[in-house]
C-alpha cells in the first residue's frame, strides 16, 4: 500500500512536472517538523548546559556585532551590557533615550533555534556530504550576519517607529530569517543537489 503511494505520487510529480513544488514541499516539511520538535522540547533543549551557555555566548556576539555596526554609522543609541529596565536586570541592551525605547538581546534572539533548524535542514536534505561539510558553517554565518541586520534593523525601528515595534519584530525581522534560509536552500538545491543528481 505504502509502495503503491510512493509511486503514485512520483507519477503525478512527473506527470505534470512537478518537481520543484516536491523540493519546496521537502524544505518546508523538515524546517516545520523541527521548528514543532522546537516548540514541545525547547525546555529540555535549554536544559543542557551546553546549549543553554552557547545561546547566551552566542546572543553576546550578536550584540557585538550589532553594537559595532550601529557605533560605526553613528546612532543615537547608548550599549550597555547589562541595563536595569523596570526593576529587571536585561543583558546586552541598545537604550534610545528620547523615546525610553530599548531593544535587549536576549537568547530568544541569539539564532540558537535557526541554527538547530539549518544543521538539520541540510543534514537530511539530499546532496553531497563533501560540500554539505563546508555549506553548513557558510549558512551559520549568514545566519549570524542576518541576525546583526534584524537587531540593527530593529533598532531603527524602535528610535523612528516605535508604535510599530511589535508588529516588526514579530511580522516582518521574525520571518526575514526562514526568508533567507530558504535563499541558502534554494542556491543548495540547485547549484548542488541537482547538479550531483544530473551527474549521477
Amino acid at each position: 500500500m505504502k509502495n503503491k503511494l510512493v509511486t503514485s505520487i512520483n507519477e503525478l510529480i512527473k506527470k505534470y512536472h512537478l518537481y520543484a513544488f516536491k523540493d519546496v514541499a521537502i524544505f518546508m516539511i523538515i524546517l516545520l517538523v523541527f521548528h514543532v520538535l522546537w516548540k514541545i522540547f525547547v525546555n529540555d533543549i535549554l536544559s543542557v548546559a551546553f546549549i543553554t551557555s552557547s545561546g547566551y555566548w552566542l546572543a553576546h556576539q550578536v550584540y557585538l556585532g550589532s553594537r559595532w555596526f550601529l557605533e560605526l554609522v553613528n546612532v543615537n543609541v547608548v550599549a550597555f551590557d547589562e541595563f536595569n529596565i523596570g526593576g529587571a536586570l536585561r543583558k546586552n541592551v541598545f537604550y534610545h533615550a528620547e523615546n525610553n525605547g530599548y531593544v535587549a538581546v536576549n537568547l530568544s534572539c541569539s539564532g540558537i533555534k535557526q541554527f538547530y533548524q539549518w544543521f538539520f535542514l541540510i543534514a537530511l536534505y539530499p546532496g553531497p556530504w563533501k560540500h554539505k561539510l563546508w555549506f553548513f558553517p557558510l549558512g551559520l554565518g549568514i545566519i549570524h550576519i542576518v541576525n546583526i541586520i534584524r537587531i540593527v534593523g530593529m533598532v531603527y525601528v524602535t528610535i523612528y517607529l516605535p508604535d510599530n515595534w511589535h508588529f516588526m519584530h514579530d511580522y516582518v525581522a521574525r520571518p526575514f530569517f526562514y526568508v533567507v534560509m530558504f535563499l541558502l536552500w534554494v542556491w543548495w538545491n540547485e547549484k548542488f543537489y541537482l547538479k550531483s543528481k544530473k551527474s549521477q
